[in-house]
């Protein structure tokens, strides 16, 4: 156990020194033209999407695919009643900081690690050193929702809606092939989307974002 920790305590401080080497050689990381500064004010309106039919849906399981999907995707389900609590969401967004996307308290800047969001969910597919080593995918989101649902090229990009900054495929669509997907693998991979779409890394009301699809492929 000794040689783990050291082993661990030496990783740690090999990491740290990367990391104020690089920011020694390369300078601050904030965007030409914007300034580190806290709002004053901050109003904040709290929407949720309704997580209503995937509650229903996660009900209809049975117990075997419920533990299939568990060692797949670790306790994403649990998000499904969490239930948020709009004056930390108001604490938290009066010290975001936009400038370095994070959240800044005094003089300490807090951001959600990788390492924090897999011991929040016991993703066991985050394992140690594979997550940053990841192959970068290349394939549009066309053929990423093409792979997961095995729809074709056709009904996929009439399904692709543009809202804002961001390329969606609605709740709807998502939900209808899920009900009908025969295949246990598909139908889980799918489900798991819509809660990381809808629940854990939502954008628009409705839609799941098409960078939220390579958390899940």
């Amino acid at each position: 156990m000794e040689s783990n920790f050291l082993k661990e305590a030496e990783e740690n401080a090999r990491v740290q020194s990367w990391s104020e080497r690089t920011q020694f050689e390369k300078g601050d990381s904030m965007r030409e033209g914007q300034g580190s500064r806290m709002s004053d004010y901050t109003h904040v309106h709290v929407k949720q999407n309704n997580l209503q039919e995937l509650k229903e849906i996660w009900a209809q399981w049975d117990d075997n695919m419920k533990q299939d999907f568990y060692q797949s995707y670790g306790d994403i389900t649990y998000m499904l009643d969490v239930k948020v609590e709009k004056s930390l969401i108001r604490a938290l967004a009066q010290r975001w900081n936009a400038a370095y996307s994070c959240f800044t308290v005094g003089e300490v800047d807090l951001t959600p690690t990788v390492e924090e969001y897999t011991a929040l969910f016991r993703c066991p597919q985050f394992q140690e050193d594979k997550v940053y080593t990841k192959i970068p995918n290349d394939k549009s989101f066309t053929k990423k929702l093409m792979s997961l649902t095995g729809a074709t090229k056709q009904w996929v990009q009439g399904q692709i809606e543009k809202k804002g900054d961001s390329f969606c495929i609605s709740w709807r669509c998502l939900r209808n092939l899920i009900r009908v997907e025969s295949k246990q693998k598909k139908k889980m991979c799918m489900f798991a989307l819509g809660i990381y779409g809808l629940v854990i890394f939502p954008k628009v009301l409705g839609y799941i974002e098409a960078v939220v699809l390579d958390i899940v492929e």
